[in-house]
């Protein structure tokens, strides 16, 4: 992908064992899964982060998979945003950055996801702790409590904070995967770890997130993500960077549904804007994912 491109699209993981029939193309080792991943897609989400800070050499050999100019987004650790709420946690936040440096000029965006506890009454710790980050730093903030998405005087708080540090609020759309019937264990399974809550499409930052969580059949994402095609042309027009992170139940034929939806942003765009295509790596599947 021409990663030039004023829209970043990517999946959820880079490695994934279905995806061998689709995105890296047959006969690709597990340890080249995240170069093949990166010739087609220009941004991933690192989740394993929130989990655990990786071994140093695993950090360099990231960086040494993906072109210049793709970009992670990193999650920062739970430790730091669920079990200290961004409170006397400097130490452990230097620490993990010191990890990160070889992949932090690739990272695009330092994602904080805050719990569902983290409520109106921690809007100062927030702001605090955004307050210590450099400036510089492009940082997207993900809020799971109710009071946040009630377009009361508690989100509009959240939203004026967000804004004040360039902060990108991370956008979670659900509605597709709620949709689908619990007639799988992927989807029973995402029916209960995944948030149920409005979608509230602002952009507080340069970068807008959004994460779209499908419907595992892909011709049911459509009506859902036609909202989006006109909120993400707007923001592209106004020179904004979006980035936009495709989900399926078990994620299995996610980069399907990504071609499927970006190919329908691109047919929205002006001539003037036209968005580059996505191509498959070398030796890939193309009848698959195409």
């Amino acid at each position: 992908m021409d990663f030039s491109s004023p829209l970043r699209i990517g999946m959820a993981m880079w490695s994934h064992a279905p995806w061998q029939r689709s995105l890296y193309g047959r006969g690709c080792p597990s340890t080249e899964r995240l170069s093949r991943y990166a010739e087609t897609f220009s941004t991933v989400e690192g989740n394993t982060t929130f989990y655990a800070t990786p071994k140093p050499a695993t950090v360099v050999n990231w960086h040494q998979a993906t072109p210049e100019d793709f970009r992670f987004t990193f999650k920062l650790p739970k430790t730091i945003t669920h079990q200290y709420k961004l409170m006397h946690c400097q130490s452990q936040l230097s620490e993990f950055f010191q990890v990160m440096a070889p992949v932090a000029e690739k990272t695009g965006i330092w994602k904080i996801q805050l719990p569902a506890s983290f409520g109106p009454a921690e809007l100062p710790a927030l702001s605090a702790f955004l307050k210590q980050l450099p400036q510089d730093m492009p940082v997207g903030v993900e809020v799971r409590h109710l009071a946040f998405f009630a377009k009361g005087e508690d989100e509009k708080a959240l939203n004026r904070l967000l804004i004040e540090h360039q902060a990108n609020r991370i956008i979670m759309d659900t509605r597709p995967v709620f949709s689908a019937p619990p007639t799988t264990e992927a989807v029973i399974d995402a029916h209960q770890k995944k948030p149920k809550v409005p979608v509230h499409a602002i952009a507080t930052g340069h970068h807008p997130v959004v994460r779209f969580i499908g419907h595992p059949e892909l011709a049911e994402n459509d009506a859902f993500f036609a909202n989006w095609l006109q909120r993400l042309a707007l923001w592209l027009n106004e020179g904004k960077q979006p980035y936009l992170f495709i989900h399926t139940p078990d994620n299995d034929f996610a980069p399907e549904l990504a071609v499927r939806l970006y190919r329908q942003l691109r047919q929205q765009m002006p001539l003037n804007t036209m968005l580059p295509e996505l191509k498959l790596p070398e030796g890939g599947d193309q009848g698959t994912l195409l």
